[in-house]
């Protein structure tokens, strides 16, 4: 179980737990991207891209990274589009302005050939971020395409932890883990 600093963020993150508990758990049988099954899936991508949602999960994600000194956050593209904008725009609410980049599966075949587009991230300290966590392979990918561009991430910081071994496949590559909401929150088992 995870608090955040403040009041007003804690505020925050429980109704993201809400909305999540109600409308993002769903249960059955599922292969989730890992290749791992599991009796039920937590679909943030029906919050990170509701607008009840989305400048809370900036928030909880900004106050996460507060201290890391970082200019840009992304990740693995689809996940972690949603969250590096929220974010983004809430940096600047905040006066501490973040900017945004997205990780590109594969380099593109055509035009400058990029992986990583958005934020000029060469040289500077960044954050990978991630919707849900099993493994931790997908933030590990982005990881391995940004320091291929030349960009230092620093952590991985995820809305949801699902408690499997993200951690510590993160950790042991030297970044810090962070995440926001885990299993405990939500009232569910590791699978």
């Amino acid at each position: 179980m995870t608090v955040a600093s403040t009041p007003a963020l804690e505020a925050d993150r429980q109704t993201l737990i809400g909305l999540i508990t109600a409308e993002a758990v769903f249960r059955g049988d599922f292969t989730l991207s890992s290749g791992k099954q599991a009796s039920y899936y937590v679909d943030m991508r029906k919050l990170t891209l509701d607008h009840r949602a989305a400048p809370a999960i900036g928030r909880i994600v900004l106050d996460l990274i507060g201290d890391l000194d970082v200019v840009a956050v992304g990740g693995l593209t689809l996940g972690a589009d949603p969250i590096a904008n929220a974010v983004m725009h809430e940096s600047v609410h905040a006066g501490r302005p973040v900017d945004a980049f997205v990780v590109r599966k594969e380099p593109k075949d055509h035009g400058r050939g990029r992986q990583v587009e958005g934020a000029d991230v060469v040289g500077k300290r960044v954050v990978v971020v991630e919707d849900t966590s099993t493994t931790g392979q997908s933030a590990l990918k982005a990881v391995a395409a940004l320091r291929r561009e030349g960009a230092v991430p620093v952590a991985v910081a995820v809305i949801v932890d699902r408690k499997t071994g993200a951690q510590a496949a993160v950790e042991a590559e030297g970044l810090q883990w962070l995440a926001a909401i885990d299993l405990d929150d939500l009232g569910l088992a590791p699978q």
